[in-house]
């Protein structure tokens, strides 16, 4: 249920409303004359009504229009000499929702009917004369009433404008801050892991000339110069493109885990459960929490074996990484920027992140990604 201001629910709201409506209709009736007890029952009954339909005019302001109009020529053929104050409040509410013509239109026939009500239940130029001083107190009453609920209108729609004008300023601050990042990122990295890149293939281009064996740490830096080539380009295209493009994913760990283990790491992939799709950023969180896991553990675990796991289940995709490194129970890590990140990619899509060493030795990386199954 929505709120309204001051936290009230809209629906109790509408209900005070529409009960004070009718309190104050059947109040305003029973102290004017009208006629004897046989019509005084069924005016009071169209009073209560007129009054108590106005709680529904959130969500039906047609209809409520339309019963409040007839209870107000009802009563008025009663006898009941009453101001039709639930068919302003129901002409403010359909004009809010938007109804303008309409309300115009059953306002005008309204008041037609009332003027010709009142001079068929009352005789003579007292009544004449009774009946313009009341046309013209509805007529402002209802100009008062439309006036209310266009001026209404006219705010809620400028308030929805100006929350879609801060969300399109936002993207578009968010567009140009990937394009920055892209930028530093070129600027920064490019040229430094091209000349990696280069240096690692000549010397290796120079080994194969001299006859003379390629050191296995060389080719795998060659090779890491390549990927982190291939990285870069992609990950400044998703930067670029908003995410359309994702890079790498979950096809793409096997390659990862030969291409660790060809430098030196004994590693490990099983794959358990029953593979279905997952969303792109599922498999490209996937992809970076092993990554970051086998990068950190080649660089500081001193390791000699490595596995990686991954579980496929109905509703969520688990990685588990584990190593046989120096870590031990009890040493807290200490949260680096790799681990902050993979931290942050999967506290994005919702999922659960255990980071910590394990009881036998060694550390071990575990995530919970939340999936859904895809038709």
């Amino acid at each position: 249920m929505s709120k309204r201001r001051f936290g009230v629910p809209a629906g109790v709201g509408d209900w005070v409303i529409a009960v004070g409506v009718a309190a104050l209709m059947l109040g305003t009736g029973s102290s004017g004359e009208h006629p004897g007890t046989g019509p005084d029952l069924l005016g009071y009954a169209l009073l209560a009504v007129g009054g108590l339909a106005l709680a529904a005019r959130r969500r039906a302001p047609v209809v409520v229009l339309a019963v409040t109009g007839l209870c107000a020529v009802g009563y008025q053929a009663a006898g009941f000499d009453v101001l039709a104050v639930a068919y302003l409040v129901a002409v403010y509410g359909a004009v809010r929702a938007g109804h303008r013509a309409l309300a115009v239109t059953a306002s005008v026939t309204l008041l037609v009917a009332l003027q010709l009500t009142a001079l068929a239940v009352r005789n003579g130029p007292v009544s004449e004369a009774l009946v313009q001083a009341r046309g013209t107190l509805e007529i402002a009453w209802l100009i008062a009433a439309f006036a209310a609920g266009e001026a209404l209108r006219q705010a809620e729609r400028r308030a929805d404008e100006a929350e879609r004008t801060r969300e399109e300023t936002a993207r578009r601050r968010a567009d140009e801050e990937r394009l920055h990042i892209a930028r530093e990122l070129h600027d920064a990295l490019t040229h430094q892991i091209s000349i990696i890149k280069v240096q690692s293939e000549v010397a290796v281009h120079v080994a194969h000339r001299r006859g003379e064996k390629v050191p296995e740490a060389l080719l795998a830096i060659q090779e890491a110069g390549r990927e982190a080539s291939r990285e870069l380009r992609a990950t400044l295209q998703v930067l670029r493109d908003d995410d359309t493009t994702p890079p790498r994913g979950l096809g793409q760990i096997p390659e990862l885990v030969e291409r660790v283990g060809r430098a030196g790491l004994e590693a490990t992939l099983t794959i358990e459960g029953q593979r279905h799709d997952v969303p792109a950023a599922v498999g490209r969180t996937a992809y970076r929490i092993v990554q970051e896991s086998l990068t950190n553990i080649v660089r500081h675990a001193a390791a000699t074996t490595a596995s990686v796991r991954i579980d496929y289940w109905p509703d969520a995709l688990a990685i588990r990484i584990d190593d046989d490194g120096k870590a031990t129970p009890g040493t807290a890590p200490v949260p680096g920027v790799g681990l902050l990140g993979m931290r942050e990619r999967v506290t994005a899509l919702g999922g659960l992140l255990r980071a910590e060493p394990r009881d036998e030795g060694g550390f071990t990386v575990q995530a919970e990604l939340p999936v859904e199954q895809m038709p």
